[in-house]
């Protein structure tokens, strides 16, 4: 077994599908009898604090863990499948604990934002991304302009939400939504200055 396992990440922006690809892998394992295990932040309790729910309804029962290092004591001998939703919520520990479990032979799937409200690498995601075997990248539609969607805004009141307001706030649909390149706003976001290339 211990030649078997990789690591793969779903991520994208909020509304993109990413917990319900990652519900639709896991199941799909669980139909070829592979042994199983869920993990979630505790932070996330949204919907459930057991479960991990996609924003269509459908939902898997999950382990919720406080701390990366809760996975080393609940992870049991026999699971070849390891999946963890909302992963830009735990700190960079999970990096070597994903690495480590793919070495011992597991599938490893981490599903979760790989871009901040602010458009900035999100926690472990980019780590993480870089060291998989296999990214999928989703999208969803900017409600303005109905082109992909690979960012998310967070709105405050309606409002675009400061660059200097906290990275991490729980939230739905009344504080976030998809929003493409062209349409996603960080006011006092610091600016790069691009020099004219013909001066």
């Amino acid at each position: 077994m211990n030649d078997r396992g990789w690591l793969e990440v779903i991520c994208g922006s909020m509304f993109s599908g990413k917990t319900e690809e990652l519900i639709r892998r896991i199941r799909r394992a669980q139909y070829g009898h592979l042994v199983t295990q869920v993990f979630k932040p505790a932070i996330d309790d949204r919907y459930a604090k057991r479960s991990i729910v996609s924003h269509n309804g459908t939902s898997i029962v999950a382990h919720p863990i406080k701390e990366v290092k809760d996975l080393l004591y609940l992870i049991t001998e026999d699971v070849e499948v390891v999946a963890i939703d909302e992963v830009q919520f735990l700190d960079d520990t999970i990096i070597s604990i994903a690495n480590e479990l793919a070495k011992s032979g597991r599938r490893v799937i981490l599903a979760g934002l790989d871009t901040d409200f602010r458009g900035d690498p999100f926690g472990p995601m980019p780590h993480l991304m870089a060291l998989c075997e296999s990214i999928t990248k989703l999208t969803a539609i900017c409600p303005i302009c109905n082109s992909p969607a690979n960012r998310t805004q967070r709105l405050i009141n309606g409002n675009p939400a400061s660059y200097h307001d906290p990275t991490v706030m729980i939230g739905e649909a009344e504080s976030y939504e998809p929003r493409c390149r062209h349409h996603h706003e960080v006011p006092d976001k610091p600016q790069l200055i691009i020099n004219d290339i013909n001066s």
